[in-house]
């Protein structure tokens, strides 16, 4: 596989995560003002302890997507974190979630059929690891089919963090079109409530009182980019995961209840979301570090599950670790409400590729390269080859 890759997000940060972890796992970055967490237990710390490291975004006039943020699940402390939660919950219990299982299924399988009937190789990303997740998220919250090209650009690129920062243009106009395309849609649900997400979130109360419209909008920008980005990255590192581990995709075969805990080594091997940021709401100490009071801080979650002092052979690819404690869905009250929905599609998504698709690789000397992100982790394209 040729590893050429861009420098700023590079195909395999992993040693860079290694160096940080032994030299410097508490690193103050003095050009960003930004403090940075290695290491596994001071990671989970920071994802966990809620009192001390806030969710909330920093500044008191978020610029770009961080508008969309602002009122959303993803940086709310408690106690409105728990109640916002709350309605939300019921959609992503494992009994809803694999009441979708049959629809996600289906898809999956047209998916895989279009990849069949051209021949004997595909993108993954663009057959089926993109659509998949967007039109099963979309259906959930009643976005019209001929909308989802749109919903994935502005996820792409509310995730992707450009050189230009995350105020730059591209993203304003992003958060623009998404307000307003937002707006419209939750004005529809008022007048034509129907049975999505969105109508569900509208017709809610919190001791009496119904959301606010940006908080209607940060659950819309939530589970838009948290729906889809996340899934189709996980379904992609894993068949990169299996392409580079003799032998791990024949067993899987012969053994497909392998198949949820292979993907839990995928999540910890090539955690889909790499970091998470927090603010110290007083002044701390982490790893011997004295974190002031209103400091950004960056939990590496990529270096946390790559840890040498949690996991034996952290730098291995092993479909039988047991056990397993990644922090790949996050930690504490912040954990990821949409995890089993993710399991599920990938789950389906790869049953679908091993059962119709005999020797699946990545195509020999595909030229991979990640996306522009240091939150997320995923490849731009993944072409691969099978026996057709």
């Amino acid at each position: 596989m040729d590893a050429t890759q861009s420098t700023q997000y590079p195909l395999d940060p992993f040693p860079h995560y290694e160096r940080m972890r032994a030299a410097a796992p508490v690193f103050h970055d003095e050009q960003s003002g930004s403090w940075h967490v290695f290491r596994y237990d001071d990671v989970q710390r920071v994802l966990s302890e809620h009192a001390t490291f806030s969710s909330r975004m920093g500044g008191d006039a978020p610029s770009g997507s961080g508008q969309l943020f602002a009122s959303s699940l993803i940086t709310a402390d408690p106690p409105r974190h728990r109640q916002l939660r709350s309605l939300v919950t019921q959609a992503f219990t494992p009994k809803a979630v694999d009441a979708l299982a049959p629809r996600i299924s289906a898809l999956a399988n047209e998916l895989v059929d279009g990849m069949v009937a051209r021949g004997g190789s595909a993108d993954l990303i663009q057959d089926l690891a993109y659509p998949l997740p967007v039109i099963v998220i979309s259906e959930l919250m009643g976005i019209p089919a001929q909308d989802r090209e749109r919903f994935k650009h502005w996820s792409d690129t509310i995730v992707s963090q450009t050189r230009t920062g995350p105020g730059s243009g591209s993203q304003d106009t992003t958060t623009s079109e998404m307000v307003e395309y937002f707006l419209d849609l939750i004005d529809q649900r008022r007048s034509r409530p129907g049975e999505d997400m969105i109508s569900s979130l509208l017709s809610a109360e919190i001791q009496g009182q119904k959301l606010s419209v940006p908080e209607l909008l940060g659950f819309c920008a939530l589970l838009l980019v948290a729906g889809n980005e996340t899934t189709t990255n996980l379904i992609g590192n894993a068949v990169l995961c299996l392409s580079e581990s003799p032998g791990t995709l024949d067993r899987l075969l012969k053994e497909p209840a392998l198949l949820p805990q292979t993907l839990e080594e995928v999540l910890r091997f090539r955690s889909p979301v790499q970091s998470m940021y927090r603010v110290s709401v007083a002044e701390t100490e982490v790893g011997g570090e004295r974190i002031p009071a209103g400091a950004p801080i960056v939990a590496w979650i990529g270096s946390a599950n790559r840890d040498e002092r949690q996991f034996e052979r952290a730098a291995e690819f092993d479909v039988d670790r047991s056990p397993n404690r990644h922090v790949a869905f996050g930690h504490g009250i912040h954990f990821c409400l949409g995890a089993p929905l993710a399991r599920l599609e990938a789950r389906i998504a790869l049953e679908a590729l091993l059962a119709r698709l005999p020797g699946l690789s990545v195509a020999p000397g595909a030229h991979l390269e990640r996306m522009e992100s240091t939150i997320v982790y995923g490849l731009k394209a993944v072409p691969i080859t099978w026996q057709a």
